[in-house]
């Protein structure tokens, strides 16, 4: 699973908070924690469904 984050990201925060292992919130946008994918596949799903940018891809 390949996870990015576009540049519609406005940092709200919504993915930090369902799996904050995978997302960080920093200077305003997300950035993806690309060693803990692995195990987090539901709550990365569940973060992008609720993204309000939709600003989380996964391939």
């Amino acid at each position: 699973m390949k996870v990015s984050i576009t540049d519609e990201c406005t940092g709200c925060g919504v993915c930090e908070t369902i799996a904050p292992d995978v997302f960080v919130v920093e200077d305003e946008k997300a950035t993806v924690n690309a060693d803990e994918i692995a195990g987090n596949e539901d709550e990365i799903k569940e973060a992008a469904e609720e993204c309000p940018d939709e600003a989380i891809k996964i391939e």
